[in-house]
């Protein structure tokens, strides 16, 4: 069996990574500068990001004590790019991927500086939010791209699980960081207006700090269907569709994060708690990225799916309402399990050639930011009928039961369906 719903393999997928993953450490990943740009880049955007996703629930919270509009707003954060992303992602297997990001960081920055205007009305702070996010995935698909041409071979799983355990630690120091400085200054705005700077200052360094890299030739360039080919590139094959929707999956384990405002407030704690709680699954996100990093590929293949499955486990204890150390306890460790985020998209990249990778990982990442959405607007819902804390623990066991269900359907168990870690790109 291939792992193709097709019953046939893509030609041209086998061939991307003709070494395995040796034993690379974080050392020979660093010796590269233009990794470390990246990693600088994407750091300092993310504290700025969610430095932003505090200030915005507590705004929203604050004008209008609604569980549900709060997740709504929040929501916004990850929805749009479902439309978009399919449209938008054939420009990083067009152009420049340096040229991509770097107009995205400049469009995110003017938008999220608009946000920071004092007394904008509601209704148009929630269409910023909208425009701001369209084009996520495109700056992800853009740098998710470029990393295997930076760090090939081994270097490349390595390579994302720094960014995925930096991800963790950018977004401890936004979360805490903003609820205190919120707390402090009692001005939202002033948050917004730091995440603006953060984007202007990582389109500077990407745009003087690595090269264009532009992606692979190949024949399909100037055909008809380009934007789209990803996304059906990706929903031929069980093996990677497999793997987009256990990527997706992980929207039931977000939504604590959107719920953390009110959840304070059941559990009696203030607002400066709200920090710790958001911070509580990415410290355990990172501390997981790091275990996991040098992990052999048939290993990494085999702790997929149970990794996925048990993510839910510890917030389900939500439900308990046990005091803010116990659940930024619970959290982390839920936040520890999702480590099989990383796992799952090494898998994914490694499968996708060069010339279709931007477009293939744009849908992947759209479907996952709607998914995140979905799953926090789903449990605002539920939080307007349950307490927060069951909410949070419904939405926990939907993704666990779902992660076993796809794992089954798509046998993501069998070792044999990984490909090689990609390859150093062949230069003329």
């Amino acid at each position: 069996m291939n792992g193709n719903g097709t019953g046939a393999a893509p030609p041209e997928r086998r061939h991307e990574g003709r070494t395995g993953p040796g034993r690379t450490g974080f050392r020979e990943v660093f010796a590269s500068g233009e990794f470390r740009v990246l990693w600088l880049a994407q750091a300092q955007s993310r504290i700025g990001d969610q430095l932003a996703r505090v200030a915005l629930a507590l705004l929203v919270f604050d004008r209008t004590s609604s569980a549900a509009m709060t997740a709504l707003v929040y929501a916004l954060t990850f929805l749009p790019p479902l439309l978009t992303a399919p449209l938008l992602a054939g420009l990083a297997d067009r152009y420049s991927r340096r040229t991509v990001m770097v107009a995205v960081d400049l469009i995110r920055a003017v938008l999220i500086a608009l946000m920071a205007v004092p007394s904008m009305p509601l209704p148009v702070l929630m269409v910023l939010v909208t425009l701001a996010t369209c084009p996520q995935p495109l700056f992800s698909a853009a740098r998710n791209a470029t990393l295997p041409q930076v760090l090939p071979d081994g270097r490349f799983a390595v390579g994302m699980s720094v960014i995925t355990a930096t991800d963790g630690l950018a977004q401890i120091a936004g979360f805490t960081v903003g609820g205190l400085l919120v707390a402090a200054t009692g001005d939202p705005h002033l948050v917004l207006a730091l995440n603006a700077g953060t984007f202007a200052l990582s389109a500077g360094l990407l745009r003087w700090g690595i090269g264009p890299h532009r992606p692979e030739p190949s024949d399909e360039t100037g055909r008809g269907g380009f934007a789209l080919a990803g996304v059906r590139f990706v929903l031929r094959d069980r093996t990677l569709l497999g793997l987009a929707s256990l990527m997706w999956i992980f929207g039931c384990f977000v939504v604590p994060e959107a719920l953390a405002v009110p959840y304070a407030a059941e559990i009696g704690a203030g607002e400066e708690a709200v920090g710790f709680l958001m911070a509580g699954d990415v410290i355990g996100m990172a501390v997981g990225a790091v275990a996991f990093a040098k992990t052999g590929v048939r290993w990494r293949r085999r702790l997929l799916v149970p990794l996925a499955a048990a993510t839910g486990l510890p917030l389900m204890a939500t439900a308990l309402t046990p005091g803010v150390p116990a659940t930024v306890a619970l959290w982390a460790a839920a936040g520890f399990l999702g480590t099989y985020m990383v796992i799952a998209q090494i898998a994914f990249t490694g499968l996708v050639p060069d010339h279709m990778r931007a477009r293939a990982i744009a849908f992947a990442s759209a479907g996952l930011q709607t998914a995140q959405g979905l799953g926090v607007l789903f449990g605002g819902l539920l939080a307007e009928a349950l307490p927060p804390s069951s909410a949070i623990a419904v939405s926990a066991a939907v993704g666990t039961a779902a992660a076993l269900t796809v794992g089954i359907a798509a046998r993501l168990g069998r070792v044999d369906h990984e490909a090689p870690e990609p390859a150093a790109p062949v230069r003329s």
